[in-house]
């Protein structure tokens, strides 16, 4: 067996999430020990089974907050993917205080150990710092950006992540801490949970279980959706650089569609007779809530910079996910059985106690 020392080590936290757990497989791939610190909140340990009986694979099992558990892994590690984040339009509506504390606390613990400890820091960022733009042409990373009230819920995530972006920047500047941030546009694919509001697993499970499809709104809002393996190939592309320190990276598809078209596409692929249902969007969860009509990347910049641009198109994102969601049975909560989720928080709290395939 190979030994631990003669690879090099990523962390990512929340790798036990649904974007996380696909980098963490990649990077193993790739010949990466990788440690990934989630505390559960929105991941599942559902993502990485596959993963925890490999030996050059940790779960550690709690939360960017905890200094002392950040300190750690990153003194540990080579480079540093900050992937762990509060997302999705319910969760910011009934949860914003964690929403705010979970992204801006915790990308500042991150920013403080990995200039530290000097290492190479990917942030992921959104496209939700763009705000609400009405004209559906591509957003070049330093277009300007439109927000509405802070009054407004939907601002509170949002305005947590361009934070997070802004306090690296600075970390960069002036301290010159080696990091770059990736702006991520709807990411997709197996894994993702429509718990949250993410529309494509959300519509998906509907119609597999025939369930009525809701439409929040009218239904004219485009989005594009860009599948997870590009988007990962993206993210190690952008850490392998050297020469995107201090920079930020637009990453996402350009193929457009209406959330209308969208729904009749998986009611197609999926060959369901669900009905379509249209939902304000003060219904579905309540007052503070805006949508974004259009949002679509530029991606020239990341083009350039490592000859990146996305390849899986829209038709395989959907297959995928239908097939994913096929295969595995409806989840609970937060996807974990309740013993299994004690189990796991009691047994790998610590980086010394994370649960390896060692023990």
């Amino acid at each position: 067996m190979e030994t631990a020392s003669a690879r090099p080590k990523a962390l990512v936290t929340g790798g036990a999430g649904f974007i996380g757990s696909h980098l963490c497989e990649s990077l193993l791939n790739e010949g990466w020990e990788v440690y990934a610190l989630d505390d559960l909140s929105t991941g599942s340990l559902d993502n990485v089974a596959h993963l925890r009986e490999r030996w050059d694979f940790h779960l550690v099992v709690d939360s960017v907050l905890s200094p002392t558990v950040v300190n750690e892994l990153v003194y540990k590690c080579d480079v540093v993917y900050h992937l762990a984040a509060a997302v999705g339009v319910r969760l910011i509506v009934e949860q914003p205080v964690q929403t705010l504390l979970t992204n801006v606390r915790g990308t500042e613990v991150i920013l403080e150990h990995a200039h530290r400890f000097e290492k190479r820091l990917l942030i992921a960022s959104t496209s939700e710092v763009y705000g609400d733009h009405r004209e559906r042409t591509p957003l070049p990373e330093d277009a300007r950006r439109v927000y509405g009230p802070t009054t407004t819920r939907r601002w509170a995530y949002a305005d947590s992540k361009a934070m997070d972006e802004l306090l690296a920047l600075a970390y960069h500047q002036e301290r010159g801490l080696d990091c770059v941030i990736a702006r991520l546009f709807n990411t997709v694919g197996p894994r993702q949970s429509g718990q949250y509001g993410m529309v494509i697993p959300r519509f998906v499970e509907r119609a597999l279980a025939g369930e009525p499809l809701e439409i929040h709104g009218d239904g004219t809002q485009t989005r594009c959706f860009c599948h997870v393996a590009d988007t990962v190939r993206a993210l190690s592309s952008l850490m392998d650089s050297a020469a995107t320190s201090g920079e930020i990276y637009n990453v996402g598809s350009q193929q457009s569609i209406t959330i209308l078209d969208l729904a009749k596409r998986v009611l197609e692929m999926t060959r369901s007779s669900s009905e379509l249902s249209y939902v304000p969007y003060g219904e579905v969860y309540g007052l503070g809530i805006e949508d974004m009509h259009h949002r679509v990347p530029a991606t020239e910049k990341i083009a350039g910079a490592v000859g990146w641009q996305a390849t899986l198109d829209l038709d395989v994102v959907l297959a995928d996910v239908i097939k994913h969601q096929r295969m595995v049975a409806p989840a609970d909560g937060n996807g974990l059985p309740q013993r299994e989720l004690e189990e796991a928080r009691s047994g790998a709290s610590t980086p010394s106690t994370a649960r390896t395939a060692s023990e």
